[in-house]
């Protein structure tokens, strides 16, 4: 249970006649909570009635993308690279992530807009990765390596930059726990997900290709 305690002293007011005493008022947890942890935001027009609910839109592009990559990078039937599916990078999941933020922003729904808009531009961002013809890796070429995409440099720069992205992912995470269920366990899915990537590139920055390789596949067979 919640105590308040409103002390206004016991002073008198002797033109008035009053008389001021202690005064405690007590609440349930639950109407605690639910006056001063989750208060009712007004929400102003009708955009509830005229949109359909976004949300769905959103999670069909992020699924679509998070499930080819992720077999992509298991090597599922013999895949390599994802240079021929570079779409679900820039079409298939930001597209549809954006729409949806932009349409939960116009019906006041803070959050959603926020997790749509964050796999939005991490999406677009990796996809850059994905595309040989910006030459990214040029400035770390070598002899060995004309790409520069094996370099210790360059594969190191990729880890740094999805470790930053899992505390960020994990900070959402910790926000959805109270809020969502199937928000948080997309949250904490997809920061496991890129901490054990950041680990794959920093293990090929190390030389360490099967390790590497280790930390992108599922191992049916163990050898």
């Amino acid at each position: 249970m919640a105590n308040y305690t409103e002390n206004n002293g016991s002073n008198h007011d002797e033109e008035k006649g009053l008389h001021r005493t202690d005064t405690t008022v007590t609440m349930p947890p639950e109407l605690f909570e639910k006056l001063y942890l989750t208060p009712k935001v007004p929400v102003v027009g009708d955009y509830n009635r005229r949109f359909a609910n976004p949300t769905p839109l959103g999670i069909v592009g992020f699924v679509i993308s998070t499930f080819t990559f992720a077999m992509v990078l298991m090597g599922w039937g013999g895949a390599q690279g994802a240079t021929p599916v570079a779409g679900i990078f820039f079409f298939v999941g930001p597209l549809l992530l954006i729409f949806s933020m932009v349409f939960e922003w116009i019906m006041g729904n803070f959050f959603p807009m926020m997790a749509m808009g964050l796999y939005a531009v991490f999406w677009l961002s990796f996809g850059l990765l994905q595309l040989p013809t910006l030459q990214l890796g040029q400035p770390y070429a070598t002899t060995g390596d004309p790409t520069g995409q094996m370099s210790p440099e360059y594969n190191s720069v990729i880890g740094i930059y999805l470790i930053v992205w899992g505390f960020a992912l994990f900070t959402f995470f910790v926000f959805t726990l109270k809020v969502n269920t199937v928000f948080a366990l997309i949250f904490a899915c997809a920061t496991t997900a890129v901490w054990v990537l950041s680990g794959a590139y920093f293990k090929l920055a190390a030389g360490n290709f099967e390790a590497a390789a280790s930390l992108q596949k599922v191992r049916i067979i163990p050898h």
